[in-house]
């Protein structure tokens, strides 16, 4: 088996050379899947595989903008239209330097699985630019964004393409860029998610990958009759998946003690309180300063270029940013007792560190099953705009939960190694077996 998957792996390789985040994201799928699809003869004979890993189209585009000194700058724009056999492209649009075809088209193969995961009829896309909105001005970031929309406008509507925001794209973000479609195509429909609660947008939204992402550790510590009563949490980031994994946590009376971003993390012995979490919200979102001010307001350690993997914990919520775990960090985790890994950002951990995780035997959810509450509630929001209604913070908080319950489940029933589940396994084979039989009924799409 191992034998095919080489030769698989190296046939995607040699066609898409240097983009080792994809090349990574690929073969944890192709891992779980080859020896499912052995058994399943019908998706052998299709190629299910091979055409899966191939994007249904890539965009490419250059973005030119002005500063507020009037100079012109260019950034490039990209979106990748991964899959749609189950429903329209979606999936988040970031603004990072970091972005290139590589990183996109990781982010893309995932979102595939991860909404086929939620049950929702969405397919799979991603987008973005190497634009950096941090120290940018409202103006400066409004021009960009009408820029990157009027090319990108061409190909997303609410039935073709609905992107969403992701790192450095928030609900200013998502707004500039709605205003700019809207006026550039004449209709308000639901192309976007992440809208603003007056014109569109879903209640719990900003809130949905973080309490989903609680959610499934939750279903996860009821497999062994645990709690979440109690449990003292790291969590790392300090961006929308971050705030509100802690939010719920205090809900849900754990004891979350860390917070980071790019330039190192603080480390609250006494618990981050609800708050203190406030304060956060307004230092991110509004004021959109460093993490190192919490340690200042309230007096507790803060590790300058670390991440909090070192600090003895019961829960890790890696919640920042792709590769952040790795094998040594994945080792103290499991040295310090431990007992659950829910992922909020996208593969945040690496082959290695996962490998850690499984052969201890701790509880290991992938992001793809974890954090798939944020792009479930921008399909419940689609739903929404569709049928032009407004759903209670309660309807919403109460449908999320159970699509992650249901994702669990999923999970589960494909990730059972007699007594240990392996969610890894799980959510691909799950995610998988949507997709390809749709792609089996609609013929060679």
């Amino acid at each position: 088996m191992s034998k095919k998957i080489e030769e698989f792996m190296t046939r995607v390789i040699e066609k898409n050379p240097h983009e080792t985040e994809f090349h990574q994201a690929v073969r944890e799928v192709v891992e779980s899947v080859m020896p499912f699809i052995e058994k399943n003869i019908k998706y052998q004979k299709a190629k299910i595989l091979e055409r899966i890993v191939e994007p249904e189209r890539v965009l490419m585009f250059r973005v030119p903008w002005l500063d507020d000194k009037n100079e012109i700058h260019v950034n490039r724009g990209y979106r990748i239209e991964m899959n749609s056999a189950i429903g329209p492209y979606k999936g988040g649009i970031r603004f990072h330097p970091s972005v290139n075809l590589g990183i996109l088209k990781f982010l893309a193969f995932e979102q595939v699985f991860k909404n086929s995961l939620t049950t929702l009829p969405m397919g799979g896309g991603k987008g973005g630019s190497d634009f950096d909105p941090k120290g940018k001005s409202d103006n400066e970031v409004m021009k960009f964004c009408q820029s990157f929309m009027t090319e990108l406008q061409r190909h997303i509507g609410p039935d073709t393409d609905v992107p969403a925001g992701d790192i450095g794209v928030g609900g200013r973000e998502i707004g500039f860029m709605y205003g700019q479609y809207k006026r550039l195509r004449n209709e308000f429909t639901g192309v976007l998610t992440g809208k603003g609660l007056n014109w569109g947008g879903s209640l719990i939204r900003p809130e949905a990958t973080g309490y989903g992402c609680v959610y499934f550790v939750q279903e996860m510590l009821k497999t062994r009759g645990e709690s979440l009563k109690g449990k003292i949490c790291a969590v790392s980031g300090s961006g929308n998946v971050a705030q509100y994994t802690v939010e719920k946590l205090i809900q849900l009376g754990a004891k979350p003690v860390t917070l980071s971003d790019s330039n190192g993390f603080i480390y609250d012995s006494e618990g981050i309180n609800q708050q203190k979490i406030e304060f956060v919200m307004e230092l991110k979102n509004v004021k959109r300063g460093r993490i190192k001010e919490y340690a200042d307001k309230y007096n507790c350690k803060y590790f300058e270029g670390k991440k909090p993997w070192e600090v003895k914990c019961d829960i890790a919520f890696p919640s920042a940013t792709q590769n952040e775990i790795n094998e040594a960090d994945a080792k103290k985790l499991v040295k310090n007792g431990c007992v659950a890994i829910g992922e909020g950002a996208n593969m945040p951990s690496t082959p290695e560190a996962i490998q850690v995780f499984q052969d201890a035997k701790i509880l290991y959810a992938p992001g793809k099953a974890s954090n798939a509450g944020g792009v479930a509630t921008s399909g419940l929001e689609m739903s929404q705009n569709s049928q032009r209604l407004s759903w209670t913070s309660e309807e919403v908080d109460e449908r999320l939960h159970q699509i992650m319950i249901s994702i669990h489940n999923s999970c589960v029933k494909y990730g059972k190694e007699g007594k240990y589940i392996n969610y890894v396994n799980g959510a691909n084979i799950a995610g998988f077996v949507k997709v390809a039989d749709a792609m089996l009924d609609q013929g060679l799409v």
